[in-house]
């Protein structure tokens, strides 16, 4: 996006996403204590916030109650940002989300984030139990989004206030893995993140139709965004090709509509996919970033390039956790 080279030490902040991954042969209640202790490292480590992901009825990802878990990390660290990456707004009346992130706000003040998405974060069946008779599709999120914007303000539009969130300044971000989100939050003059670890074909377009598309508010004068990426770091480019392959199982899952807990590794994909799959793999998971600490460098700047990202949300679905915290490690150290 620019002439000059994103200086990784200066010019971009790091951040990290979590989904709470249930590895094969483990519980929820292990993956928690997990991504607590993933929390503690990468705030040690100078990460600046650290968001969980809303999904349901996925055996793989214990990150259902958002809330609750954020609670959980923000509880158990002391200065990382906290918050939602994201939270499925239609899935939820607005008023429960004020006084969910009012609450957390109350008790971790100034380290709330609150990211926002329209999709289900599950199947259709289970969005029907989530929501019950509020069947929404997404096409009433600006609506939605408006009225939980409106629980936060500190005069009442109505006779219903959010106890605690109202008067809070709760950040709110706006996600997306296309252009819908990009737009809104433009228009909105709201901070946000693109999904480029699931769908890296759209990033580009998103970025640009985002900052076309901004402007200025109370919140921000300059668009700010944020990019996800799968980042699997270790001390050789053939170790991280080994644990990378976790993440594919995952996705190869998922394609065959078998998502399940997260696998080890194997020694060769080959044996696992068809032609057919393995193409469909590498283009959904296109702009993840894999090798050693000079690989991931030199991915990480041309990533970083391309996008014009302020900040960048690394996810590593890596099956052993020693193994994830030393990728986190080692990513930490690019921008010291």
């Amino acid at each position: 996006m620019s002439n000059e080279r994103i200086n990784l030490k200066k010019d971009v902040k790091l951040s990290v996403l979590d989904l709470a991954p249930v590895v094969e042969g483990s519980t929820p209640s292990e993956a928690f204590k997990n991504t607590l202790d993933l929390a503690q490292h990468t705030e040690k480590w100078g990460y600046n916030r650290f968001w969980l992901a809303e999904h349901h009825n996925m055996e793989g990802i214990a990150s259902s109650a958002t809330a609750v878990l954020i609670g959980h990390v923000a509880g158990g660290t002391s200065k990382i940002r906290v918050g939602s990456g994201g939270i499925m707004l239609p899935n939820h009346a607005p008023l429960v989300i004020a006084e969910q992130f009012g609450t957390l706000e109350s008790i971790y003040p100034g380290r709330i984030d609150l990211g926002l998405g329209r999709a289900p974060g599950t199947d259709q069946l289970t969005a029907r139990a989530l929501r019950r008779e509020n069947m929404s599709n997404g096409e009433d999120f600006p609506e939605q989004l408006d009225e939980l914007m409106e629980y936060f303000q500190p005069t009442e539009a109505s006779h219903v206030s959010a106890v605690p969130g109202k008067g809070l300044n709760v950040p709110i971000w706006l996600l997306g893995s296309s252009g819908y989100s990009a737009q809104l939050a433009g228009r909105l003059g709201l901070p946000f993140a693109f999904a480029s670890h699931f769908s890296p074909e759209h990033t580009i377009p998103a970025m640009r139709l985002y900052r076309s598309s901004f402007k200025p508010s109370e919140v921000l004068q300059e668009p700010y965004a944020m990019v996800g990426a799968n980042v699997v770091a270790a001390d050789s480019d053939e170790r991280a090709a080994y644990l990378a392959t976790t993440m594919q199982q995952q996705f190869l899952n998922l394609v065959r509509n078998r998502p399940g807990k997260m696998q080890p590794p194997v020694e060769n994909m080959e044996e696992l996919w068809t032609a057919y799959e393995k193409a469909a793999i590498h283009q959904q998971l296109g702009s993840s970033i894999v090798g050693s600490a000079s690989t991931v460098k030199g991915k990480l700047e041309k990533f970083l390039d391309e996008t014009g990202a302020d900040e960048i949300m690394v996810n590593a679905s890596i099956y052993d956790h020693q193994e994830r915290l030393r990728s986190f490690e080692i990513v930490s150290q690019l921008f010291k």
